[in-house]
């Protein structure tokens, strides 16, 4: 129709932004736990200015939502991660980068400037806050302020916006995807920072094609990378077209490789098309690898690379095998739950370990969305599923564990979780019983204004 505006569905609702920094003490309802002492981090892309060109949501500015808890206490604030393409734009009064940095859609102005935003997790190690995105090194924040303190140079380069911290030994084991001299190289870095804070390890090797890697796995003494058939391409955004795409017939590919070993040993393993934006955790058994994902048929939010829109699809955890000792390089999958969802979690003592415990984000409907209403706590020994539904078009983030104390059993602890409430458009925090969500939050913290969605959390234990 002549005439018509058409609205980006991630610039309004509960993705639009907020654009006031602001400090509340919140009222509670029923009881937040005094064994629950620490701040609940939480961010997501929250676009200071209307976005140049066509908006993706992984594009936005990042702003870092705290909620701290103390005493059965909470209170909140939020802060702009503030990168140097933020303070840019800020300077300039408008957006100058088009999203993911396209050049097709920046100004020149701003043309070969750095593009980070901050905006996909906010991680603790070593004393650092790191709020993380995966095109750029991690940025660092002051914990209680929300202070931005700029990128931390040791890592060199772009890194995982999903790091891994070992239990054991307390090192974070991460990695980088895209690199290469010019953009969207096949170049995949492998990298450790120690318990200390130090950068000890980062080296390359390649992938068979450029792959969006939003995620990997690591266990005790391996680590996989996963390369799936979302592709990055310069030459594709240069002619406008998707800069990410779905290219199902490049197939799966996942490097496997050990921990204490070169890149050089490592050995690939193959697939049937698929994404996986998140596993949950992955171990090592009896000569083989086990790894519980969310498996997406094709690459939600993204198109074809021709350009035209890709179909609905929604994730549901699946379980990979990797048979280290057997002749054949086929990833061995297994459904081991039916309910469609997202953000799994789980109790992160027991990272790259055995584990009994996970959670994440749910939708019962079936509607094929990135849009959650519900809660879910899967016992993997048992395979009981507990369900905690929302009602009345409330969504949910992802929902984060934490345990009760450093020697609690698996599990013994409690979930956290900011909702939207939908009819009075604002958010509230949530704490549960890890153990028995379907009974609902055992406390609620009231926001007299709203949290964009967005995407991942940690607590941080006082």
């Amino acid at each position: 129709m002549d005439g018509e505006v058409r609205v980006n569905p991630y610039l309004s609702g509960n993705f639009a932004p907020v654009h006031s920094e602001d400090d509340y003490d919140l009222v509670v309802k029923g009881e937040i736990p005094k064994g629950l002492r620490g701040t609940l981090y939480r961010t997501g892309p929250n676009p200071q200015f209307e976005p140049r060109g066509e908006y993706h949501w992984f594009a936005g500015d990042g702003m870092i939502h705290a909620f701290h808890v103390e005493d059965g206490k909470v209170s909140y604030r939020n802060r702009y991660v503030r990168t140097p393409k933020w303070r840019l734009e800020n300077e300039a009064g408008r957006a100058l980068f088009g999203s993911f940095g396209n050049p097709m859609a920046t100004d020149p102005s701003a043309l070969g400037k750095d593009s980070g935003v901050g905006n996909t997790n906010i991680v603790h190690h070593a004393g650092r806050l790191l709020a993380l995105e995966e095109g750029h090194m991690p940025f660092e924040m002051k914990p209680r302020t929300l202070d931005s303190k700029g990128y931390v140079e040791a890592y060199r380069g772009r890194t995982t916006a999903h790091p891994k911290i070992d239990p054991k030994t307390g090192e974070m084991v991460w990695f980088g995807y895209g690199i290469g001299e010019a953009p969207f190289g096949t170049g995949i870095s492998y990298g450790v920072t120690d318990a200390a804070g130090e950068v000890v390890r980062r080296d390359d090797f390649q992938a068979p094609y450029s792959s969006m890697i939003h995620d990997f796995l690591v266990t005790e003494n391996h680590a996989l990378f996963p390369v799936l058939p979302l592709t990055g391409s310069l030459e594709r955004a240069m002619g406008g077209l998707p800069a990410f795409a779905w290219e199902p017939d490049k197939g799966s590919h996942v490097a496997v490789m050990r921990r204490d070993a070169d890149v050089a040993s490592i050995r690939w393993f193959n697939a049937p098309p698929c994404y996986v934006f998140h596993p949950m955790n992955a171990w090592e058994e009896d000569g083989k690898i086990l790894a519980d994902v969310f498996r997406y048929d094709s690459a939600p939010l993204f198109p074809n690379a021709d350009g035209s829109p890709g179909r609905k699809s929604a994730a549901r955890m699946v379980r990979w095998t990797f048979d280290l000792a057997g002749n054949s390089d086929a990833i061995k999958e297994e459904a081991i739950d039916d309910l469609d969802g997202e953000f799994p979690r789980f109790d992160e003592r027991y990272a790259g370990l055995a584990y009994r415990h996970g959670w994440y984000a749910a939708d019962p409907t079936g509607a094929k969305t990135i849009k959650q209403n519900a809660i879910a706590h899967l016992d993997h020994a048992t395979g009981k599923r507990q369900v905690y539904a929302l009602s009345g078009g409330d969504m949910t983030s992802e929902p984060v564990f934490t345990p009760r104390s450093d020697t609690a059993e698996e599990g013994d602890g409690w979930l956290t979780a900011v909702v939207w409430r939908a009819a009075e458009n604002r958010s509230d925090f949530l704490v549960f019983d890890a153990l028995d969500v379907a009974k609902g939050p055992i406390g609620v913290a009231e926001l007299p204004r709203r949290v964009p969605f967005g995407f991942h959390g940690n607590w941080v234990a006082d």
